[in-house]
Protein backbone atom coordinates (compact mmCIF):
# COMPACT_ATOMS: atom_id res chain seq x y z
CA UNK A 1 0.00 0.00 0.00
CA UNK A 2 0.97 3.44 -0.78
CA UNK A 3 -0.42 6.43 1.41
CA UNK A 4 -0.18 10.32 0.87
CA UNK A 5 -1.11 13.50 3.57
CA UNK A 6 -4.64 14.40 3.20
CA UNK A 7 -3.97 18.13 1.93
CA UNK A 8 -3.70 20.77 5.02
CA UNK A 9 -5.11 17.90 7.36
CA UNK A 10 -1.38 16.35 7.77
CA UNK A 11 -3.59 12.85 8.16
CA UNK A 12 -1.32 10.19 5.91
CA UNK A 13 -4.35 8.10 4.48
CA UNK A 14 -3.96 4.72 2.23
CA UNK A 15 -4.24 5.74 -1.64
CA UNK A 16 -6.85 2.81 -2.18
CA UNK A 17 -9.67 3.70 1.09
CA UNK A 18 -12.91 1.89 1.30
CA UNK A 19 -16.52 3.56 0.24
CA UNK A 20 -19.28 2.00 2.18
CA UNK A 21 -22.50 3.43 0.75
CA UNK A 22 -23.30 -0.33 -0.03
CA UNK A 23 -23.43 -1.04 3.84
CA UNK A 24 -26.97 1.28 3.42
CA UNK A 25 -28.31 -1.75 1.47
CA UNK A 26 -28.92 0.67 -1.37
CA UNK A 27 -26.79 -1.58 -3.69
CA UNK A 28 -28.69 -4.82 -4.11
CA UNK A 29 -27.35 -6.36 -0.57
CA UNK A 30 -27.94 -6.19 2.91
CA UNK A 31 -25.05 -6.71 4.89
CA UNK A 32 -24.40 -8.75 8.39
CA UNK A 33 -22.33 -7.94 10.98
CA UNK A 34 -20.09 -10.74 10.23
CA UNK A 35 -19.86 -9.64 6.21
CA UNK A 36 -18.51 -6.63 7.27
CA UNK A 37 -16.31 -7.79 9.86
CA UNK A 38 -14.04 -9.90 6.89
CA UNK A 39 -14.46 -7.13 5.03
CA UNK A 40 -12.19 -4.68 7.53
CA UNK A 41 -10.17 -7.80 8.43
CA UNK A 42 -9.22 -7.79 4.82
CA UNK A 43 -8.79 -4.20 4.43
CA UNK A 44 -5.90 -4.65 7.97
CA UNK A 45 -4.05 -6.96 6.22
CA UNK A 46 -3.38 -4.65 2.70
CA UNK A 47 -2.79 -1.57 4.34
CA UNK A 48 -6.25 0.12 4.33
CA UNK A 49 -6.69 2.93 6.41
CA UNK A 50 -9.45 5.20 4.73
CA UNK A 51 -12.91 4.89 5.91
CA UNK A 52 -15.58 6.85 3.85
CA UNK A 53 -19.30 6.36 4.85
CA UNK A 54 -22.36 8.72 5.20
CA UNK A 55 -25.26 9.25 7.83
CA UNK A 56 -27.70 8.60 4.81
CA UNK A 57 -26.52 5.44 4.18
CA UNK A 58 -29.30 3.58 5.58
CA UNK A 59 -30.44 5.24 9.08
CA UNK A 60 -26.84 5.63 10.41
CA UNK A 61 -26.54 1.71 9.21
CA UNK A 62 -23.23 1.86 7.66
CA UNK A 63 -21.27 4.01 10.34
CA UNK A 64 -23.08 1.27 12.85
CA UNK A 65 -21.72 -1.82 10.99
CA UNK A 66 -18.43 0.20 10.78
CA UNK A 67 -18.36 1.32 14.32
CA UNK A 68 -18.41 -2.65 15.14
CA UNK A 69 -15.59 -3.43 13.23
CA UNK A 70 -13.41 -1.24 13.98
CA UNK A 71 -14.21 -0.64 17.65
CA UNK A 72 -10.74 -2.49 18.77
CA UNK A 73 -8.76 -0.40 17.02
CA UNK A 74 -10.59 2.70 16.24
CA UNK A 75 -7.26 4.70 16.18
CA UNK A 76 -5.47 3.21 13.35
CA UNK A 77 -8.13 4.56 10.83
CA UNK A 78 -8.63 7.48 9.02
CA UNK A 79 -12.47 7.60 9.65
CA UNK A 80 -14.18 10.08 7.47
CA UNK A 81 -18.39 10.50 7.47
CA UNK A 82 -21.00 12.99 5.95
CA UNK A 83 -23.50 15.29 7.12
CA UNK A 84 -26.54 17.09 5.57
CA UNK A 85 -29.38 14.22 5.35
CA UNK A 86 -32.13 12.51 6.80
CA UNK A 87 -32.68 9.37 5.53
CA UNK A 88 -36.01 7.93 5.26
CA UNK A 89 -35.98 4.53 2.98
CA UNK A 90 -34.46 3.41 -0.41
CA UNK A 91 -33.15 6.47 -1.78
CA UNK A 92 -35.15 8.48 0.21
CA UNK A 93 -33.22 11.64 2.08
CA UNK A 94 -34.37 15.17 2.97
CA UNK A 95 -32.17 17.61 3.77
CA UNK A 96 -31.09 18.50 6.90
CA UNK A 97 -28.17 21.45 7.08
CA UNK A 98 -29.31 23.76 9.61
CA UNK A 99 -26.70 24.01 12.41
CA UNK A 100 -29.06 22.41 15.23
CA UNK A 101 -29.97 19.64 12.88
CA UNK A 102 -26.11 18.91 12.04
CA UNK A 103 -24.98 19.08 15.25
CA UNK A 104 -28.06 16.02 16.17
CA UNK A 105 -26.43 14.52 13.26
CA UNK A 106 -22.84 14.66 14.44
CA UNK A 107 -23.85 13.23 17.77
CA UNK A 108 -26.02 9.92 16.09
CA UNK A 109 -23.10 9.48 14.16
CA UNK A 110 -20.60 9.42 17.13
CA UNK A 111 -22.58 7.01 18.62
CA UNK A 112 -23.05 4.57 15.79
CA UNK A 113 -19.36 4.52 15.25
CA UNK A 114 -18.79 4.17 19.00
CA UNK A 115 -16.07 6.60 18.69
CA UNK A 116 -15.35 10.08 20.60
CA UNK A 117 -14.02 11.71 17.36
CA UNK A 118 -14.21 11.31 13.63
CA UNK A 119 -11.45 12.38 11.83
CA UNK A 120 -13.40 14.17 8.90
CA UNK A 121 -16.54 15.27 9.01
CA UNK A 122 -17.62 16.81 5.39
CA UNK A 123 -20.45 18.47 3.93
CA UNK A 124 -22.51 15.97 1.58
CA UNK A 125 -23.85 17.49 -1.45
CA UNK A 126 -25.99 20.55 -0.28
CA UNK A 127 -26.77 23.46 -2.55
CA UNK A 128 -24.66 26.65 -2.50
CA UNK A 129 -27.35 28.39 -0.75
CA UNK A 130 -26.80 25.40 2.27
CA UNK A 131 -23.02 25.42 2.47
CA UNK A 132 -22.34 29.27 2.24
CA UNK A 133 -23.56 29.52 5.94
CA UNK A 134 -21.53 31.28 8.57
CA UNK A 135 -23.60 29.94 11.38
CA UNK A 136 -23.25 26.26 10.28
CA UNK A 137 -19.33 26.47 10.29
CA UNK A 138 -19.25 28.39 13.09
CA UNK A 139 -20.86 25.51 14.91
CA UNK A 140 -18.44 23.16 12.96
CA UNK A 141 -15.42 25.03 14.16
CA UNK A 142 -16.89 24.89 17.83
CA UNK A 143 -16.90 20.90 17.27
CA UNK A 144 -13.45 20.85 16.52
CA UNK A 145 -12.34 22.62 19.44
CA UNK A 146 -14.49 20.59 21.12
CA UNK A 147 -12.70 17.45 19.90
CA UNK A 148 -15.44 15.81 18.75
CA UNK A 149 -13.85 16.32 14.89
CA UNK A 150 -10.47 16.42 13.87
CA UNK A 151 -11.08 18.15 10.73
CA UNK A 152 -13.53 19.62 8.12
CA UNK A 153 -14.06 18.48 4.50
CA UNK A 154 -16.40 19.25 1.04
CA UNK A 155 -18.55 16.62 -0.58
CA UNK A 156 -19.47 18.76 -3.77
CA UNK A 157 -22.86 17.23 -5.17
CA UNK A 158 -21.20 18.15 -9.07
CA UNK A 159 -18.05 17.67 -9.74
CA UNK A 160 -17.74 21.06 -11.51
CA UNK A 161 -18.80 23.02 -8.18
CA UNK A 162 -15.85 25.93 -8.22
CA UNK A 163 -17.52 27.75 -5.71
CA UNK A 164 -17.72 25.81 -2.82
CA UNK A 165 -14.17 24.24 -3.92
CA UNK A 166 -12.50 27.72 -3.08
CA UNK A 167 -14.64 29.06 -0.36
CA UNK A 168 -14.25 25.90 1.31
CA UNK A 169 -10.51 27.41 1.96
CA UNK A 170 -12.05 30.03 3.91
CA UNK A 171 -14.49 27.82 5.87
CA UNK A 172 -11.51 25.75 7.25
CA UNK A 173 -12.74 23.08 4.90
CA UNK A 174 -9.82 21.16 4.33
CA UNK A 175 -10.89 18.47 1.67
CA UNK A 176 -12.77 17.87 -1.50
CA UNK A 177 -14.45 14.79 -2.49
CA UNK A 178 -15.72 14.76 -6.16
CA UNK A 179 -16.60 12.39 -8.70
CA UNK A 180 -13.62 11.63 -10.86
CA UNK A 181 -13.17 8.45 -12.57
CA UNK A 182 -12.14 7.91 -16.59
CA UNK A 183 -15.51 8.48 -17.76
CA UNK A 184 -15.88 11.61 -16.12
CA UNK A 185 -13.20 13.84 -16.38
CA UNK A 186 -15.19 17.23 -15.66
CA UNK A 187 -12.74 17.74 -11.77
CA UNK A 188 -10.09 18.46 -14.72
CA UNK A 189 -11.24 21.49 -16.04
CA UNK A 190 -11.41 23.59 -12.90
CA UNK A 191 -12.04 21.68 -9.40
CA UNK A 192 -8.71 19.88 -9.11
CA UNK A 193 -6.70 22.67 -9.45
CA UNK A 194 -8.31 24.21 -7.40
CA UNK A 195 -7.59 21.97 -4.87
CA UNK A 196 -4.06 21.44 -6.19
CA UNK A 197 -3.45 25.45 -5.74
CA UNK A 198 -5.15 25.76 -2.07
CA UNK A 199 -3.70 22.20 -1.04
CA UNK A 200 -7.27 20.55 -0.66
CA UNK A 201 -7.10 16.83 -0.41
CA UNK A 202 -8.94 15.12 -2.67
CA UNK A 203 -11.06 11.91 -2.15
CA UNK A 204 -12.26 10.71 -5.81
CA UNK A 205 -15.36 8.88 -5.16
CA UNK A 206 -17.13 7.18 -7.87
CA UNK A 207 -13.58 5.90 -9.14
CA UNK A 208 -15.13 3.24 -10.77
CA UNK A 209 -18.41 4.46 -12.55
CA UNK A 210 -20.42 3.06 -9.89
CA UNK A 211 -19.11 -0.46 -11.44
CA UNK A 212 -19.38 0.27 -15.40
CA UNK A 213 -15.30 0.48 -14.98
CA UNK A 214 -14.95 -2.94 -13.09
CA UNK A 215 -15.16 -5.08 -16.31
CA UNK A 216 -17.71 -6.48 -14.44
CA UNK A 217 -21.00 -5.23 -16.79
CA UNK A 218 -20.88 -5.49 -20.16
CA UNK A 219 -23.01 -3.38 -22.86
CA UNK A 220 -26.62 -4.03 -22.19
CA UNK A 221 -26.25 -4.92 -18.55
CA UNK A 222 -29.60 -4.64 -16.00
CA UNK A 223 -30.04 -4.21 -12.28
CA UNK A 224 -32.14 -5.05 -10.30
CA UNK A 225 -35.39 -3.15 -8.66
CA UNK A 226 -33.11 -3.05 -5.41
CA UNK A 227 -29.60 -1.84 -6.78
CA UNK A 228 -29.74 2.33 -6.75
CA UNK A 229 -28.29 2.01 -10.58
CA UNK A 230 -31.54 0.92 -11.69
CA UNK A 231 -33.32 4.64 -11.17
CA UNK A 232 -30.57 6.32 -13.60
CA UNK A 233 -31.53 7.34 -16.88
CA UNK A 234 -31.05 3.99 -19.15
CA UNK A 235 -29.75 5.98 -22.59
CA UNK A 236 -26.88 7.30 -19.73
CA UNK A 237 -26.50 3.86 -18.84
CA UNK A 238 -26.35 2.06 -21.77
CA UNK A 239 -23.68 5.20 -22.90
CA UNK A 240 -21.47 4.94 -19.88
CA UNK A 241 -21.14 0.81 -20.77
CA UNK A 242 -20.70 1.17 -24.39
CA UNK A 243 -17.60 3.75 -23.79
CA UNK A 244 -16.39 1.82 -20.48
CA UNK A 245 -16.05 -1.46 -23.34
CA UNK A 246 -13.91 0.89 -25.78
CA UNK A 247 -11.71 1.96 -23.08
CA UNK A 248 -11.01 -1.61 -21.69
CA UNK A 249 -10.48 -2.28 -25.27
CA UNK A 250 -8.26 0.64 -26.21
CA UNK A 251 -6.06 1.37 -23.30
CA UNK A 252 -6.05 -1.25 -20.50
CA UNK A 253 -3.80 -4.08 -20.60
CA UNK A 254 -5.29 -7.73 -21.14
CA UNK A 255 -2.99 -8.74 -17.82
CA UNK A 256 -4.41 -6.01 -15.80
CA UNK A 257 -7.75 -5.92 -14.43
CA UNK A 258 -9.94 -3.24 -15.37
CA UNK A 259 -10.98 -2.14 -12.08
CA UNK A 260 -7.23 -1.67 -10.96
CA UNK A 261 -6.98 0.42 -13.85
CA UNK A 262 -9.33 2.39 -13.54
CA UNK A 263 -8.26 3.13 -9.50
CA UNK A 264 -4.69 4.05 -10.79
CA UNK A 265 -5.70 6.00 -13.66
CA UNK A 266 -7.36 8.30 -11.00
CA UNK A 267 -4.81 8.24 -8.41
CA UNK A 268 -1.85 9.73 -10.88
CA UNK A 269 -3.66 13.07 -11.16
CA UNK A 270 -1.46 15.28 -8.98
CA UNK A 271 -3.97 16.71 -7.40
CA UNK A 272 -5.50 13.11 -6.41
CA UNK A 273 -5.29 11.87 -2.41
CA UNK A 274 -7.23 8.77 -2.38
CA UNK A 275 -10.44 7.15 -4.15
CA UNK A 276 -12.87 5.68 -2.05
CA UNK A 277 -14.15 2.30 -4.16
CA UNK A 278 -17.23 0.41 -2.70
CA UNK A 279 -16.76 -3.32 -2.23
CA UNK A 280 -18.91 -6.09 -1.67
CA UNK A 281 -16.42 -9.07 -0.29
CA UNK A 282 -12.89 -8.93 1.00
CA UNK A 283 -11.66 -10.23 -2.07
CA UNK A 284 -13.23 -6.59 -3.78
CA UNK A 285 -11.11 -5.20 -1.16
CA UNK A 286 -8.07 -7.28 -2.13
CA UNK A 287 -8.05 -6.38 -6.12
CA UNK A 288 -8.89 -2.71 -5.25
CA UNK A 289 -6.19 -2.26 -3.42
CA UNK A 290 -3.12 -3.47 -5.71
CA UNK A 291 -3.95 -0.79 -7.96
CA UNK A 292 -1.66 1.18 -5.17
CA UNK A 293 1.06 -1.34 -7.26
CA UNK A 294 0.68 -0.29 -10.50
CA UNK A 295 3.20 1.67 -12.52
CA UNK A 296 0.73 4.81 -12.89
CA UNK A 297 0.87 4.95 -9.00
CA UNK A 298 4.09 6.45 -8.58
CA UNK A 299 6.10 7.46 -5.75
CA UNK A 300 6.94 11.04 -7.10
CA UNK A 301 3.38 11.79 -6.52
CA UNK A 302 3.26 15.38 -4.87
CA UNK A 303 1.43 14.23 -1.91
CA UNK A 304 3.37 10.81 -1.30
CA UNK A 305 4.80 9.48 1.52
CA UNK A 306 5.93 6.22 2.90
CA UNK A 307 4.99 4.47 5.92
Amino acid sequence: MKYRTLGKTGMDVSVIGLGTWQFGGEWGKDYAEREVEEIFEKAREVGINLIDTAECYGDHLSEKLIGKAIERDREQWVLATKFGHEFHGFYDRTNRYRPEEVLKQLDDSLRALRTDYIDLYQFHSGGDDMFDNDDLWTMLDKQVEAGKVRHLGTSIAKNDNIFQTEKSAVFQSKTIQVVYNRLDRTPEEEVLPACKELNLGVLARVPLASGFLSGKYKPGAAFGEDDVRSLRDKEDTARKLALAAEIQKNEVSEDVPMAQWALAWCLKHPAVTAVIPGCKNPEQVAMNAKAAELEMVTEDHPQAVTQ
